[in-house]
């Protein structure tokens, strides 16, 4: 990326003004408390998006778990900030229905006053009997599964929704990303994510499925590459339509019976749809920034423009920010935390 990029980008985060009010929630022992964001207001030439099922409105899917809702926080501040019709945006948030986290909604709302949002309860009993161990624990989680099940669980007027990770923070307009066009009429797609063809493919399947030729032919004719999850816009009435939450379950099952993949969630989305999905320029995923699975190291960022920064990997910037070894591009993430830090309580 060019210094004069990152040089814009830092100038346009460091901008940003500290917030004042606070929420507490606990945490294990310990309670940490966000501030209050501002009010964000439509430009003059938006269109009025009064309800959820209003063909203005613009829908972001996030799932909200405890350990990450520090991320979600700054990730929901960021795509308010940039966006040209914050009062357009309608968020729907996914919750663990296992998970203690009745005072979520009050945390969001309180540190969000103006935000439109729904949550949903997710039945971790959906995919506990097919959830196979991966490389790392926390990809494990029945939440990460969530985003499976979103056709069934938002309203069925909402059409179309930016799914979202936890890890991530906007720099651009995320109606841009949901405006991503689906293909024409002949051969619309369901999924739109930025591809990477450049990656391993065969290396998110184990010999046995590569040796099967009943398996490996899955791929056949169909130029598979990897895309990332943790991005994406979905087509809420084709996924509906073609039945992708069943598509995605019947693998999950031949993954319990025999082991055709290593990485958590990721496998089925790639064995459904690599390969028939509708392309997103890269800008909107600059992902890896959290490092491997294992250690977690640094990474900087791919050549070329920026519009989301996803710590995708191990590493998450909250974390090595408050343990002093944060990477470079962490000060990147650090603007929009919306954590109270000790000081500014003391004061």
């Amino acid at each position: 990326m060019p210094s004069s990029n990152l040089s814009l980008l830092l100038t346009t985060f460091l901008s940003l003004v500290p917030f004042i009010s606070t929420v507490a929630t606990g945490t294990g022992t310990s309670t940490i408390y966000f501030k209050e964001a501002p009010k964000f207001y439509n430009s003059p030439n938006c269109l009025s998006a009064q309800d959820t099922c209003s063909p203005n409105a613009v829908h972001v899917a996030m799932t909200l778990d405890a350990a990450y809702l520090r991320g979600s926080m700054a990730a929901i501040l960021s795509v308010l900030q940039h966006s040209s019709c914050p009062e357009n945006i309608r968020f729907h948030f996914v919750e663990s229905s296992s998970a203690h986290t009745d005072n979520i909604q009050l945390i969001i709302s309180t540190s969000f006053p103006y935000l439109r949002f729904n949550v949903y309860r997710f039945d971790d009993s959906a995919v506990l009997g097919l959830i196979s161990t991966s490389i790392r624990s926390a990809l494990d989680c029945p939440l990460n599964y969530a985003r499976n099940y979103l056709a069934d669980l938002l309203p069925s007027c909402v059409q179309k929704v930016v799914y979202l990770d936890s890890d991530l923070v906007l720099v651009d307009d995320i109606s841009k990303l949901a405006a991503t066009p689906f293909g024409d009429e002949n051969d619309k797609k369901v999924l739109a994510a930025p591809e990477y063809c450049n990656a391993n493919f065969t290396s998110y399947f184990t010999p046995t499925f590569w040796s099967n030729p009943s398996l490996s032919v899955t791929f056949a004719d169909r130029n598979a590459c990897y895309f990332n999850t943790g991005v994406m816009v979905i087509d809420l009435m084709r996924w509906r339509e073609g039945d992708y939450t069943t598509k995605i379950i019947e693998w999950m099952e031949l993954q319990k019976r025999m082991r055709i993949y290593e990485l958590g969630s990721l496998p089925p989305f790639l064995l459904v749809f690599a390969g028939k999905i509708a392309p997103v320029d890269h800008r909107w995923n600059q992902h890896g920034l959290g490092g491997d699975n294992f250690q977690g190291l640094c990474r900087d960022l791919h050549p070329g423009p920026v519009s989301l920064l996803h710590w995708s990997g191990k590493g998450k910037p909250w974390v090595r920010l408050d343990g002093n070894r944060a990477c470079p591009l962490d000060v990147l993430w650090a603007p929009y935390d919306l954590l109270q830090t000790p000081n500014v309580l003391e004061s």
